[in-house]
């Protein structure tokens, strides 16, 4: 009898072994393929809402499905930086439903590219902020998510994976040299990513946003720089955060929120090109 249990526990567990489905996000990836399915079915649905008038009576309503139409599709990119240990702790991070958090890619330290959402679908990326006239940026953008803790240098792996990535993007979705931009700059008063670490004129000079160039004019003295963040995307409803996201995306040197004549000059340089 000693050697019994022993023997039932090694078979039992290779019979869970043996039956159970490849991959540690086998469920979530379960769970995906299932709310797309029920995507799916709300699209199909052809039965109009039933509207009424002010006296309560419906009002005549029916479907002629038009020939004339196509997908919905990304026109911005927001780039992140995870702010968390591992790419393993992030892709935890964005499989449980407590977080309510995700990406549509996760470029991890060494290379490897995750994709998470399907490029036409919403992804919880964006959150609360601002850029332009765009206050639901989840809604029109892809998130991307680079593996860092904002504390280090990004990787050339990673780096280069982006740049392959952004370039597949822009061409799929024709996607605005502008609009290529960072969380904080959608989101200045709550976000810091990617932070002033992140290679941005690296992008710019491969058509991913814009850099000021290595000549810089003098901004004028009359030169309204609030007008000028506004022209460029950011929210001044908080001046201060704002130029702080501008700082630490174009300058990246000095954050703070004051404005120096060499970031004035840098501010004047790139919103002509807005």
């Amino acid at each position: 009898m000693k050697h019994t249990i022993p023997l039932i526990v090694i078979c039992t567990l290779f019979c869970l072994a043996s039956c159970a489905p490849k991959g540690p996000f086998w469920l979530t990836d379960k769970v995906y393929k299932e709310k797309v399915k029920s995507f799916a079915e709300i699209i199909k649905k052809q039965i109009p809402d039933t509207l009424k008038d002010t006296i309560g009576q419906p009002v005549p309503s029916t479907w002629v499905g038009t020939v004339n139409f196509g997908i919905r599709k990304p026109n911005y990119v927001i780039i992140h930086y995870t702010a968390q240990d591992s790419v393993e702790q992030t892709l935890r991070t964005f499989t449980i439903t407590k977080t309510q958090v995700s990406a549509h890619y996760v470029i991890a330290k060494n290379g490897t590219l995750y994709h998470m959402v399907n490029d036409y679908l919403r992804a919880n990326q964006a959150g609360v902020g601002k850029w332009g006239s765009v206050t639901d940026m989840n809604s029109c953008s892809l998130g991307i998510e680079i593996d860092n803790n904002g504390k280090d240098p990004f990787t050339d792996a990673q780096i280069n994976t982006l740049l392959l990535l952004l370039t597949d993007l822009k061409k799929n979705y024709n996607i605005p040299q502008a609009n290529f931009i960072g969380h904080q700059d959608y989101a200045p008063k709550r976000k810091p990513d990617p932070g002033p670490l992140f290679p941005w004129k690296l992008l710019a000079s491969h058509g991913f946003g814009y850099w000021s160039d290595d000549i810089l004019e003098l901004a004028p003295e009359d030169f309204d720089y609030t007008s000028a963040l506004r022209i460029i995307g950011y929210d001044t409803s908080d001046l201060n955060a704002a130029i702080v996201a501008f700082k630490r995306h174009f300058v990246q040197t000095a954050i703070s929120p004051e404005l120096t004549q060499l970031d004035l000059n840098v501010l004047y340089n790139v919103y002509k090109k807005y």
